[in-house]
């Protein structure tokens, strides 16, 4: 593996998907950059007394769960349990279940808190190809299927019982957030819907670059939240990946609706 494979990152959910939808949001120095939201979502708190739509059960385990302060090296060694010890190369070891929760909660919106995401930025040039009518590289896709591969390959089950024992954990740094009333499996099956809106595009995608940074030449798709924008950019077949990978946890987590 060469130096610039070695930089780049993308992101698991829980958890583990949300870590690789993450890293595709950073696209070096010629990609339109994202604006740092602020870590506390723009929208207004949770209202009082939110309904649980999608309860979450916490199982018995002989292990006290750790604080939320003491919590990153028991789920960074998790995290190593699911997908090997070459994860730990591609995270901030740092309030990482508040990191993923911050990333979660403003992946359907149009900016992100760049410097909350739970991974490193990723590395290498942004690749376009043509040069009068400027589109996409497919090389850009080629760049984010080791880790789509890692993440869909990666066991359903386990990903879901590692997000199950730390949820209580979630659950307070969502409310740290800035949602008191708020329930954070609500929140990622909302988020999770909402990436699965995802259109497909057929053909190459048409950039435009008013400045310094590209942006897409479709105004409807660069109107996108950042979440969509992530699976945008990292082509169909990567995108489809993860939606599958998605709609998996999605029934482990989410009540019959």
């Amino acid at each position: 593996m060469n130096d610039d494979q070695k930089k780049w990152i993308y992101y698991a959910i829980p958890i583990a998907v949300a870590v690789a939808l993450a890293g595709a949001l950073y696209y070096g120095k010629r990609y339109k950059e994202q604006e740092t939201a602020p870590a506390v979502a723009e929208a207004p708190v949770a209202p009082a007394e939110e309904p649980v739509h999608h309860p979450i059960e916490t199982p018995p385990s002989d292990e006290p769960l750790p604080t939320l302060e003491e919590s990153d090296a028991p789920l960074q060694q998790s995290l190593r349990e699911i997908f090997g010890a070459a994860v730990d190369k591609y995270l901030v070891p740092k309030e990482l279940i508040r990191r993923f929760v911050v990333t979660v909660d403003n992946l359907p919106r149009k900016k992100t808190a760049v410097d909350r995401w739970p991974v490193k930025p990723l590395g290498g040039e942004f690749r376009t190809s043509g040069t009068d009518v400027i589109v996409l590289s497919p090389a850009n896709a080629e760049r984010y299927k080791p880790l789509v591969d890692l993440v869909t390959s990666a066991d359903t089950s386990g990903i879901v019982a590692m997000y199950k024992r730390f949820y209580p954990l979630l659950q307070q740094a969502y409310v740290d957030l800035g949602y008191p009333e708020g329930y954070f499996n609500n929140r990622l099956i909302e988020v999770i819907d909402h990436l699965l809106e995802t259109p497909e595009v057929e053909g190459p995608i048409k950039l435009v670059q008013p400045g310094v940074f590209y942006e897409f030449a479709d105004p409807s798709l660069e109107s996108r939240s950042s979440g969509q924008k992530l699976l945008l950019r990292m082509g169909n077949e990567n995108a489809a990946a993860i939606k599958l990978k998605l709609r998996e946890i999605r029934r482990e987590i989410a009540q019959r609706d």
